[in-house]
């Protein structure tokens, strides 16, 4: 499919928004209520040679059993520590790295098995930004040249690959008349940004992942990105995977929150939801960590010190209990379910004070109230403010 198909998925998602509907789309397959993605039970456990022979002398805990869904049209935003695994897990999904264990389904069908869908068609149907902007582009090809590299691999011809890459120039906002014939050293951090997110639609796909795609940014240019990747989602009928450190941003842009710490999920749920009311105590003391210029807001130290465990050798029951103020016995001793993360609207929390049956002595009266940065009571048009004009 090329990329101009996408002007008939906007116009069908512009209808459906316009009847209160979910977005249609021609190259659906699983129907308007099927997830677009479902991960279940990806593992990924890296090993550490040692040794005269260099023999596996233990493993890194990764990504370990981690389940979600992505709805069609929505934004999941990913947070977590640096090391807790949202890398991993984006290559996870691109199958740029084989998962050790458990199943991608791309809209209904299975990816990777014999009746189901290709590793090709999964790369058509997925593409990803990558958070260096620089080291993602070859020096030695153009930015046109960049941008129609994928359409070729996939068979277009040379002259309709270039005039789509001309069109998705535009489409950035990058005049191809200018731009086109430029290499990477002669462009600036923001132009290169958007050249990779129009090198990632010129297969036209339904899914992109932004792994930390405006962190490197100055704060005006990161707004500009921000606001190109959603008009472009609107135009385009895109579900994004949005991974960040910035929890403005990622207030900003997401529907969906997915908490990750030390390889697996500890917490998810809608947005508004989640940073207004965050469940897990590792998600408060994340949200608690952020700085405001409001006096009367400061804190004297961080909610969360020190570093996550060895991923080499995760603690037993909660990874988090180390680090918990609220960690008892059954914290050291049991794994915290998270309940059905495959539940859209579900805001699900892996903590033991969340759990009624468990041993913990605050089971089903866990912590109420915000960490002083995301207070209930601030200006809750900050969550959808652009993220330049939000308190730093």
């Amino acid at each position: 499919m090329s990329h101009i198909d996408g002007s008939n998925a906007a116009s069908h998602a512009r209808a459906a928004r316009l009847a209160g509907e979910p977005a249609a789309d021609p190259r659906d397959r699983g129907g308007l209520r099927q997830p677009l993605l479902i991960a279940r039970g990806l593992r990924k456990r890296f090993a550490v040679r040692g040794g005269l022979f260099g023999r596996t002398m233990a493993h890194v805990h990764a990504v370990d059993g981690v389940s979600f869904s992505i709805a069609k049209g929505e934004t999941l935003g990913v947070v977590g520590e640096s090391g807790c695994g949202k890398s991993t897990l984006a290559r996870l999904l691109m199958r740029l790295v084989e998962p050790d264990a458990g199943e991608l389904i791309f809209d209904g069908e299975a990816v990777g098995e014999r009746t189901g869908l290709t590793l090709g068609e999964l790369r058509k149907n997925v593409q990803m930004v990558f958070q260096d902007s620089s080291a993602s582009l070859n020096p030695r090809m153009s930015v046109a040249e960049s941008i129609a590299y994928g359409m070729r691999v996939h068979g277009a011809t040379r002259d309709a690959a270039r005039q789509t890459a001309h069109t998705l120039l535009e489409q950035v906002g990058l005049r191809a008349a200018l731009f086109a014939a430029r290499y990477p050293h002669e462009l600036s951090g923001g132009q290169k940004q958007r050249v990779n997110i129009a090198r990632a639609l010129a297969l036209n796909p339904r899914l992109l992942i932004l792994d930390e795609a405006v962190s490197a940014l100055d704060k005006s240019v990161e707004a500009q990105v921000l606001m190109l990747l959603r008009a472009l989602k609107a135009q385009l009928n895109l579900t994004y995977l949005f991974i960040s450190h910035d929890l403005h941003v990622v207030r900003y842009v997401s529907d969906r929150v997915l908490v990750m710490y030390l390889g697996e999920i500890v917490e998810i749920g809608p947005a508004d939801d989640v940073y207004r009311n965050p469940g897990h105590p590792y998600t408060r003391a994340l949200f608690g960590c952020q700085l405001d210029t409001d006096p009367r807001r400061r804190i004297a130290e961080a909610p969360l010190a020190g570093d996550p465990p060895n991923p080499v050798d995760p603690p037993p029951g909660c990874r988090f209990h180390p680090r918990c103020p609220y960690a008892e016995h059954v914290c050291t001793t049991r794994v915290p379910s998270l309940g059905d993360a495959l539940a859209a609207p579900l805001h699900a929390v892996a903590c033991h004070m969340h759990d009624a049956a468990s041993a913990h002595t605050r089971a089903g009266d866990p912590p109420a109230g915000m960490p002083h940065a995301f207070r209930a009571d601030g200006d809750a048009s900050d969550a959808r403010r652009p993220p330049d004009l939000l308190r730093s």
